[in-house]
């Protein structure tokens, strides 16, 4: 099979699954050779002795065309520095870069809705497979497309070249948007953010929209649609379907070193305890974590087992230093201590019985809106309309 009828493989089995539903995005993906932006990737290898590895595949890999071509995501660097041409067996690390399924790709470029000559802004070029795609949709002079490391950005130029597109590729913050080149008619986002940064409302034509993946530190992911009215305000709705990307470098949380949370447990040495109302269980819910950090935005959670224990679950605010840890109970339920100035964990509770009040509902009930100055997250509850309003 030729690299063209691979596209067009790929195209149908799109199709097929729902992602790719207009003639318009479907040429795109025929035409757009993704190998090329894939040369070289890790494929995931989960182990028992060693967690998770990384394995590099090159295209002197037999399976390497078939792998390019299939409907994955491929992680292209790990903790921001290690690509595939630097290690030959099997590493750890955490993937800081990557090509994007084609069905994520396609289903949002879809859901964005653009008209032929719209000027479209992505942050985060990536391997420039999706920069790709918009170019054969619209055409290089109506793309600009914003990577913040200089090394993948590199890649990514090269790989367009070589498939025909000479798109306006900025290196940089992509939260910083680029003012050359605005306004725009569409924003497009392949990174998630906590907040979404006002230099896209004020670059943004009135009616326009912005596609990106709001998240927070508990790990929660929901795709929000807004879109721009007069004064910079953009206003919008959750869509359907699990989606996540890396969050943007500037909005990560921080790392938390070993000497933090050794005085975080010690601040748990002598607090009460109480039955929880709510287990760590709900941070493995995809809406259920959102809902948790809408109302613990500064909080991150680590989940630890000693010498084969249970597991435990220490959630941290890395604003005030208060702590809470939550330990299983012999009947299933959970009893969690709290410590330091404010009670994080009645904090989640309260929102999550919310929440759960109102029926549990899925990410399409929510709302969004923000001015870049404050950013609201609405719920219709059964006794009225409920928001949170993390701080920026």
């Amino acid at each position: 099979m030729t690299e063209d009828e691979r596209a067009v493989a790929l195209a149908d089995e799109l199709e097929r699954a729902g992602d790719l539903r207009s003639p318009e995005w479907r040429r795109a993906v025929e035409r757009v050779p993704r190998h090329v932006f894939v040369p070289a990737f890790f494929e995931r290898t989960d182990t028992p002795d060693r967690g998770t590895l990384w394995t590099p595949v090159h295209s002197d890999d037999d399976r390497w065309l078939d792998l390019a071509y299939r409907d994955e995501t491929w992680v292209t660097q790990l903790d921001g520095h290690i690509t595939p041409h630097d290690v030959d067996e099997p590493v750890g690390g955490d993937p800081t870069s990557s090509s994007t399924l084609p069905g994520l790709v396609v289903r949002m470029l879809e859901d964005l809705d653009v008209d032929d000559g719209a000027n479209v802004l992505e942050v985060g070029t990536g391997s420039g497979y999706s920069t790709a795609l918009l170019c054969e949709r619209l055409g290089a002079g109506k793309v600009t497309s914003i990577e913040v490391d200089a090394g993948v950005a590199a890649n990514a130029a090269a790989a367009l070249r070589r498939a025909g597109h000479v798109p306006n590729l900025v290196v940089g913050d992509g939260l910083d948007g680029c003012p050359l080149a605005a306004p725009y008619d569409r924003i497009i986002a392949t990174c998630s953010v906590r907040t979404i940064p006002s230099a896209w409302l004020v670059q943004a034509r009135p009616g326009g929209r912005i596609l990106v993946t709001v998240t927070g530190w508990l790990g929660g992911y929901e795709l929000a649609l807004l879109e721009v009215g007069d004064g910079g305000v953009a206003e919008g709705r959750f869509l359907p379907g699990a989606i996540s990307f890396m969050v943007a470098r500037p909005q990560a949380p921080p790392v938390v070193g070993d000497e933090r949370w050794r005085a975080a447990f010690e601040m748990l040495a002598d607090a009460g305890a109480r039955p929880a109302v709510v287990g760590p269980g709900v941070l493995k819910d995809w809406t259920g974590a959102f809902v948790a950090q809408l109302a613990a935005p500064t909080v991150v959670a680590q989940a630890v087992r000693v010498d084969g224990g249970p597991w435990v679950e220490y959630c941290l605010d890395t604003a005030s230093g208060a702590v809470a840890f939550l330990t299983p109970d012999a009947d299933g339920g959970w009893t969690v201590r709290q410590a330091g100035p404010k009670r994080i964990w009645d904090d989640v509770e309260a929102a999550v019985r919310t929440w759960r009040d109102a029926g549990s509902p899925a990410k399409e009930r929510f709302r969004i809106r923000t001015d870049g100055r404050v950013q609201t997250v609405s719920l219709d509850a059964p006794g009225g309309p409920v928001s949170w309003a993390p701080p920026l």
